[in-house]
């Protein structure tokens, strides 16, 4: 018997509710071994980043590479990246292996409004390692930040949304929950089949909304780890993403934004 194994690049969040944490825990949620290569510990909890300590690059890149030459992966999540020599350093190892299920979260800015990226590597995001994921899954904010226009209303996601397929050779799972609707529409476009779907799913009043975008995409990349289509991944994705939310509503955890409910499948 043999795992389906999940792989997480990102940063350490020690209040658990989003980077490494997160994706360890909706990895196993959604029914994969997760394993993790660790590019930064971060000094954060529900209320605000205090600071980012870089694991230095060339250990990233051997983490990368102990995981992949031993237990392999089924598929790779990608999160935040601070650095244009990080994000270099990842495509190039990354190049060495035939992964095709690649998922970045294009993660710019925290939660709590931090900035996570440095200016300079945007571009670097954009022209060497967005063309190598399958999916990405910016936020409003940040596909603002990847067009370099704003983006006001639903209607504007359903314009924008293949102009950040670059070329349509990645597909884009842009999310809507930046928006003020009480009902709200992610709108993913599939580059494989040159078709858009709308995922719809009404509002949940929550302060606890921490770590959603690194649960979002981790559920994607556990649900094509184990083979599932890129359209059936990303709505089984959004179930549980909904359901997370949903679950941890009533929760009371920090003093500002507060996780998700990763577990609500398992226990109450």
């Amino acid at each position: 018997m043999k795992y389906k194994i999940a792989l997480s690049i990102a940063g350490s969040d020690p209040s658990g509710g989003a980077g490494i944490q997160a994706d360890l825990k909706t990895f196993s949620a959604c029914g994969c071994y997760g394993a993790t290569a660790i590019v930064a510990v971060v000094d954060e909890n529900t209320v605000s980043v205090t600071g980012v300590h870089p694991v230095p690059v060339p250990f990233v890149a051997g983490q990368i590479r102990s995981v992949l030459d031993d237990i392999g992966a089924d598929a790779i999540k990608i999160g935040m990246l601070h650095s244009s020599e990080l994000i270099r350093a990842i495509r190039e190892t990354l190049m060495q292996y035939a992964v095709r299920n690649i998922v970045l979260d294009p993660v710019m800015v925290a939660t709590s409004g931090d900035k996570l990226l440095q200016d300079e590597a945007i571009d670097t995001l954009k022209t060497e390692l967005i063309p190598l994921a399958r999916v990405i899954t910016p936020n409003i904010p940040e596909a603002e930040i990847l067009l370099g226009k704003k983006i006001n209303s639903q209607a504007d996601l359903l314009r924008v949304v293949k102009e950040l397929s670059f070329d349509r050779e990645v597909s884009v799972l842009l999310k809507a929950g930046h928006l003020t609707e009480d009902v709200l529409t992610d709108v993913f476009y599939n580059a494989e089949t040159d078709e858009i779907t709308e995922l719809t799913s009404c509002r949940m009043y929550t302060k606890n909304t921490h770590g959603t975008g690194c649960t979002f995409s981790s559920a994607i990349t556990a649900f094509l780890a184990q083979g599932l289509p890129l359209d059936e991944a990303v709505e089984k994705g959004k179930e549980y993403m909904v359901g997370a939310i949903e679950a941890g509503v009533a929760y009371e955890i920090g003093k500002g934004h507060g996780p998700v409910h990763h577990f609500f499948q398992f226990w109450k």
